[in-house]
Formats: structure tokens, sequence, C-alpha cells
């Protein structure tokens, strides 16, 4: 019993704690990239809108899915932990090299993220749900937290990197994102040395990583790839308009491995394994909708809203800071119902998850109703709206990562983990259409403020088309921005209220887990 205190910190594993904050600071690094990432494109660089929301659809949408790829070779051959310190190096130089304002550095630098991802991202996740026995009641608790440790660093990152490149330039604000991930390595690897995670996350297999092709082992061979890979994933970024060619391909790949799987697996295991897809494909559209965040809704809190006390690259750190301020009350909302047997299913969750995201970008549209003369808009609906869409993130994100875990066959975890991820590299690919969509021509409008979408449009935002093309442009950029948010929030309400009415199938599907 000593031996189990031991191990255990605030009721949880004590190794969670050290997941904790190699999570935050790896956070800390990509958000602060990311919300610097659109304007630096569109007015450092001097990208159209339509350019930068390619390469950022694209950058977005390839970190997502290399995550398949690493979770694999997690599995298969390094282990939770060589991986996780294999994609940590590779996001750090990443970041780095983001300070050379060329072309091949900056193509360069987002392929070297991308690939560090795909190690990092699935492996770190997995090895939460490593911490706990399958059925340990703290799981869905556990990641909660673990989802509060990725939302400080996205909270903090886009306010001090926005603020750090404000003051001193895009490029420092690039060197202070690197730091955060060279922190988050430093806090895995005393994990490490402090033997905090026992046996958890070794090689799975010595003989396997050690067997050696062309004179060099597996495990050396899989890094000098990772690197290899890069300029492959910087081709694709820079050639973004051919990606859908990569989508096509990276769906054929996960049909044909998931059906390999299927074809090893019991009965009970391939009912939780559609599940576990059918979440995935739940998530894919909340990562569509939700993912407007660091493209079209930056963009739009720069130009149509009346920002008071940050710039719009601090708007992206809005979110983060709603979860931080709800994280832990909804950790114990569900160890409080979980006791009491009243904790809402996954299914259930889910569907709530889609219908809150949906009201969040409602409110962001009925921010027209406040427009001024300049066509801006109050900074409150911006605000609102993000409250209730982290409620829904929060329905969602953290009970999904808590669910691949359980529902994923012992043997593929890390690659369904990848398969969880790969709904952010679909919805990261259509949030990109979905920002396009933004985007106006002079004297047109987009397809969503035309027939019954229209109506919707007119209800909601009180303005018409006509309305919009009679006024300036920067009140034509507004109609775009709040028709799309309309419809797009109307289409996510009814397939959450969808996913509520089958939930009870969900549920029986599950076999067991909650």
């Amino acid at each position: 019993m000593n031996t189990l205190k031991s191990n255990e910190a605030f009721g949880h594993p004590k190794g969670l704690i050290y997941l904790f904050f190699a999570e935050l600071w790896e956070r800390f690094s990509f958000y602060g990239m990311r919300a610097l990432l659109v304007l630096y494109m569109t007015k450092q660089l001097l990208f159209t809108d339509d350019m930068a929301f390619g390469v950022y659809a694209a950058y977005m949408s390839l970190v997502y899915v290399t995550p398949m790829i690493g979770g694999i070779l997690a599995d298969k051959i390094l282990g939770f932990r060589k991986a996780i310190l294999l994609g940590g190096v590779l996001m750090a130089l990443g970041h780095f090299f983001l300070t050379f304002e060329h072309p091949f550095f900056f193509y360069g630098s987002l392929g070297l993220i991308i690939v560090g991802n795909g190690f990092f991202k699935p492996n770190i996740s997995s090895f939460v749900g490593d911490l706990y026995e399958q059925e340990d009641t703290r799981r869905d608790s556990g990641f909660t937290i673990f989802y509060l440790g990725i939302n400080l660093g996205a909270a903090l990152a886009p306010l001090m990197c926005a603020w750090v490149a404000a003051a001193y330039g895009w490029h420092y604000g690039f060197v202070l994102a690197g730091i955060g991930m060279v922190t988050g390595l430093f806090f895995f690897n005393r994990g490490l040395k402090n033997n905090v995670f026992g046996d958890k996350g070794l090689v799975p297999n010595e003989n396997t990583y050690n067997k050696k092709h062309f004179g060099i082992s597996k495990g050396t061979l899989i890094t000098l790839s990772a690197f290899l890979a890069v300029p492959f994933f910087a081709l694709i970024i820079n050639y973004h308009e051919f990606e859908h060619y990569l989508v096509w391909i990276v769906t054929a790949f996960l049909m044909i491995y998931v059906i390999y799987i299927l074809s090893r697996v019991s009965i009970k295991e391939k009912k939780r394994l559609l599940i576990a897809i059918y979440f995935t494909l739940l998530y894919a559209l909340f990562s569509a909708i939700f993912e407007q965040a660091g493209s079209s809704l930056t963009l739009f809190a720069d130009r149509n809203v009346n920002l008071v006390g940050m710039d719009a690259a601090g708007t992206n750190s809005i979110n983060a800071g709603f979860i931080i301020l709800f994280a832990i009350p909804f950790s114990i909302l569900w160890t409080y119902l979980n006791k009491r047997k009243k904790n809402p299913n996954s299914a259930i969750k889910f569907g709530l998850g889609l219908v809150f995201l949906g009201l969040g970008f409602i409110i962001f549209a009925l921010s027209a109703h406040s427009v001024d003369e300049f066509a801006k808009t109050s900074m409150l609906y911006l605000i609102m709206g993000y409250m209730v869409l982290t409620i829904g993130e929060l329905f969602l994100s953290p009970i999904g990562l808590s669910k691949m875990t359980e529902l994923s066959p012992l043997k593929y975890v890390a690659f369904i983990m990848g398969v969880w991820f790969s709904a952010n590299f679909y919805g990261h690919f259509f949030a990109g259409k979905i920002a396009k969509l933004t985007t106006i021509t002079q004297g047109e409008t987009n397809v969503f403020t035309k027939g019954i979408l229209g109506e919707i449009v007119e209800f909601t935002t009180g303005i018409t088309s006509e309305i919009a093309i009679q006024n300036s442009e920067d009140f034509q950029q507004l109609y775009s921005y709040v028709s799309v948010y309309t419809s797009f929030g109307f289409i996510s309400v009814i397939v959450g209220i969808f996913a509520l009415l089958i939930s009870p199938v969900i549920k029986n599907m599950m076999s067991g887990v909650h």
C-alpha cells in the first residue's frame, strides 16, 4: 500500500505530473507559432488570404496525419519514450529555423514540426492512458487534467509570443516558441531520470529495435528516415493546392489498416473499434468547424472586431483560457457524477459537444447586430462565442482521448490514437476550405447567402446579401464571415442532436466502456 501511495500524487499516478508539464510546454511552442503564422504570412510575407489559408490548412492537416505513422512505429519498434524524445527534438529545430526569413527555411521548418509532431503527439497521449489500468475510473479525470496542461500552454503562448513578436519582431516570437519546446523536453527527461514511469513506455522488443539493416539498427534508421521525410512534407505545403491527392492516399491507408486490425481482433474488440471510428468521424466534423480559430477567426478578430486588451494573435488564447477556467470543474464533475452513477456516457457527451460548438459559432454570427460604422463588432460576442464552444470542446475532446485508449485493442493503441488525431488532418483540410469561403470578391457573396441558407443567415445576423453589397468592402468582409459561421453553426447543432438521438445504440456497441 505504501508503494502504491509513493507512486501517486494528488490521487493520480505521479507520471501524470511530468507528462502534464511536458505537454504544457510542447503545446506552448505549437500554439505560440500557430497564433503568429497566418498573420506573419499576410502581413510580413505578403501572402494573399487565399494563399495563407492554403498553407495554414496544409500545415495544420499534415501535423495530424503523421501521428498515425508515429503511432505505428512506437507500437512496433520505438516505444513511447524514444518516440516522444525524437519528436520533441524535431519540433524544437522547426521552431528555431522559422527565425530565418527564406522560403527554404519557412517550408522546411513547417516540415520539421509536422514530422516531429507525428512522433510526439500520439505517444504522449497514449502514455497518459498507459499510466492507468483498463478499468480505472480515474482515467477520464486524468485526461481532463492532462488536457488542462495542453491549454495552459495554449493560453500563455499566443499572448506571450504575440507580445514578443510585436515588440521585437516576428522571429523573436518564433524563438520563444522554440524555447517552449526545449522546456517540454526538459520536463519529460526529468520524469525519465526520476523513474516515475516505472516500466511504461519502453521499447516493445529490444531485438526488433536493434535488428540491423545495411549495418544500421532499425531504431537509428527510423531517426534518419524522420529527417529525410522533412523535404517531402515541405514540398506538399509549398504545393498545397494538390493536397487533396494526399487526402485520398491517407484515407485508403486508414481503411486498409483498420480492416486489417478488424480481421485480427475479437467480436467485442471489433464493436469497440467501430465506435472509435464513429467518434473519430464526429471529431473530424468538430475540428473542421472549430479550427477556424487559427485562420478565419484570427483575421475576423483583426479586421472586424473592436479588440480591447489584446491583438488578433492574442485572441487565440481566449479558448485556452476558458479551458483553464473550466477543466478542473469538469474533471470534478465527471468524478462526482461517476460516484453517483449519473455520469453521461461518451456518446451523449459527443453529441452535446457538437451542439455547444454550433451555438458558439452562431454567437459569433450574432455579433453582426452590434456592427458600427467601421464594420467592427463588439468583442463581447467573440468572448461569449469562445466560451460556449469551449464547453463543447470539454464535452468531446478530452473524453475522446480517454475513450481511444479504452476502445482500442491493446496491441494497436498508439495507432488508434493516431487515427483519432487523423480527425484533425481531415478537419484542418476542410477547415481550410471553410476559411476560403470567407474570402471576398468585390460585388459577390458566398454560397451561404442564397436560398434557405440565406434566410437562416438573415434571421441570425439581420443582414442580407443586398445590404452587404451596398456597403463598404469591410462590411462585405464581415458579412462573409458571419454568413459562414451561421451556416456551419447550424450544421453542427443538427449533427449533435442526431448523435444524441442514436446514443443508446452507440452505448450498447461499446461493450461496457462508458
